[in-house]
């Protein structure tokens, strides 16, 4: 086990299991697909939801074609997409171009609270499984619809393909921070338009199941990659209309101190915004001389100045400094630093391990080193950390969810699978050992 990480099947505050989960008894039957719903449903499943997720059976969800991936113990590749996105899940494997299938999803709706589905543009209605076809029979229900650009027919982009660079490309950030005479960086933090959806969905979801308790009605959550990116990439279009727009290429001027810095092992990062932060930086750097600078007088001055005065003092400040003595020495001072952490330190750092905020999966293809996912960051002082579950095999839990749910027997299972309309796959063996 490395340093830092916990293994699946471990909890901490256990002293909090008696409380329960805040989403214990709340179903959820999720299409879903990739990152952006199964982001959302993967954390309403550490809070306690039930999460039945549908496949299409022969394929699956095509996260699970997403390379790198790992070989499970049954052959099956799974890639590292659906490995982020898809713990504490069951996992029900369904030929939806089926009319028998369709039926089985459309019986386990009966049994749900809540409805997601991800598919893309307009087929949730081809199949019959969108919110319009559910609601007369079901007004209790909860539907949730994540899309590129929303499912209610209004947006000229409603039938284009959307993955999270899509929404982010559109919501102006890549231009905001595209650097002059260069092109934009692509996906630059991950999938933040997929899990940036995905906490706008949680929210989305969680306030129709409070407003179903007030009247007993359900309603539609329909949440647009675009629409969340528009919200959570604001600046671009914010400090456009104050003023702070820039022809195609030329540096973006905000007025404050905002900027990477080399030092003796990396990088990191300062933002200075006020008066009285800037006057600490002087005198940390030993540059006193800058409060009675009048070309530093001002923010806009520090801005325009930072690359030929200010920057390279910091550099010089910080040439025989790590980046966490850096960024503490600054910090101590009241001043917003922080390390440019590399990938293989963010598992050790003492508070990623206190917070628990790596788990370990460990692999059954013969390959020592486990794979890496995040944890749970909401903490909740009355809901016991953990524990996580293997992400499911293709169909695992088919049959379990058919008999338990529909109360369907074995040989009707096994006359389905026969006749392919579901698809199961033998249990895991669970890697805690329990």
């Amino acid at each position: 086990m490395r340093a830092g990480t916990v293994r699946l099947g471990e909890s901490a505050n256990d002293a909090a299991a008696p409380f329960g989960r805040p989403l214990a008894g709340v179903r959820i039957l999720s299409l879903e697909q990739m990152q952006a719903l199964p982001y959302a449903t993967q954390l309403m499943a550490r809070l306690g939801a039930d999460v039945v997720k549908v496949e299409q059976a022969g394929r699956g969800d095509a996260g699970r074609a997403s390379s790198p991936a790992v070989t499970r113990e049954n052959g099956e590749q799974i890639g590292a997409t659906f490995l982020r996105n898809n713990m504490n899940k069951r996992s029900i494997a369904v030929d939806l171009h089926s009319a028998v299938g369709r039926d089985v999803v459309l019986d386990l709706v009966g049994h749900v609270d809540v409805v997601a589905e991800n598919l893309g543009p307009g087929k949730a209605r081809r199949l019959g499984l969108d919110h319009a076809s559910l609601e007369p029979d079901h007004p209790g229900l909860v539907y949730l619809s994540i899309s590129g650009f929303g499912s209610d027919g209004a947006s000229p982009y409603e039938g284009w393909p959307a993955y999270a660079s899509v929404a982010e490309a559109m919501s102006g950030i890549y231009e905001y921070s595209r650097l002059p005479h260069q092109p934009p960086i692509l996906s630059p933090t991950g999938g933040l338009g997929d899990s940036g959806t995905g906490l706008f969905a949680v929210i989305g979801v969680l306030a129709a199941l409070r407003q179903r308790d007030a009247t007993g009605l359900g309603q539609l959550v329909d949440v647009s990659m675009l629409d969340a990116m528009v919200a959570l990439c604001d600046v671009s279009y914010n400090f456009a209309s104050l003023g702070l727009g820039r022809p195609p290429d030329e540096p973006m001027r905000v007025p404050i101190i905002l900027t990477s810095c080399r030092c003796a092992d990396g990088w990191f990062i300062l933002q200075v915004g006020r008066e009285h932060q800037f006057e600490r930086l002087a005198r940390i750097v030993g540059h006193d001389e800058w409060l009675d600078d009048p070309r530093l007088a001002t923010r806009a001055g520090w801005s325009s100045n930072l690359d030929d005065v200010i920057q390279p003092a910091l550099e010089a400040w910080a040439s025989e400094l790590t980046m966490t003595e850096a960024a503490r020495r600054l910090a101590e001072a009241g001043l917003a630093a922080a390390p440019c952490t590399r990938p293989e330190a963010v598992v050790a750092d003492p508070h990623v391990v206190q917070h628990r905020m790596v788990v370990e999966m460990p692999r059954t293809d013969g390959v020592a080193e486990p794979v890496l996912v995040g944890g749970n960051p909401i903490k909740l002082s009355r809901m016991q950390e953990g524990p996580d579950r293997q992400v499911p095999l293709l169909g695992e839990h088919t049959a379990e969810v058919l008999t338990e749910l529909l109360g369907v027997d074995g040989a009707t299972v096994a006359g389905w699978v026969a006749d392919g309309v579901v698809q199961s796959a033998a249990p895991a063996p669970d890697p805690t050992g329990r």
